[in-house]
């Protein structure tokens, strides 16, 4: 069963690992890559990437002359997306497992950040 796991960063304040101590952001940069390779070497990972600051996000429609549309940037957001996994596991259970382990990542001082992460099934074709 394939799931996204998305990483959200709560609150309206600036992303706050910029603030944080060039240890403590390389000690977290360090639990995701070895995060990642340990969900690769499961056979566990399918794809994962960090995402742009919000200020970069938009939103796109169609106009009516099919031409884009932007809006953004959106700052009475109360969390961003910071990034995701496609994961493809056995069972619901253990995507919640790898998702508890995404959460825990660590944060300034080494402390457990306890980050949301939603979870979503990828959902396959219809029957036919």
């Amino acid at each position: 069963m394939k799931f996204m796991m998305m990483m959200h960063h709560p609150g309206k304040q600036p992303y706050q690992m910029m603030s944080w101590a060039k240890a403590d952001i390389m000690a977290h940069i360090e639990f995701m890559k070895t995060f990642a390779e340990k969900l690769a070497k499961n056979g566990e990972l399918v794809s994962a990437e960090g995402l742009a600051h919000p200020e970069a996000a938009k939103i796109v429609r169609a106009g009516p002359d099919k031409q884009p549309v932007t809006d953004g940037v959106f700052p009475e957001s109360k969390e961003f997306l910071v990034g995701f996994w496609i994961i493809d596991v056995e069972d619901e259970k253990r995507a919640y497992a790898v998702a508890a382990e995404a959460s825990a990542a660590p944060g300034p001082g080494g402390k457990p950040m306890s980050i949301p992460i939603e979870i979503r099934q990828v959902m396959s074709a219809p029957p036919t």
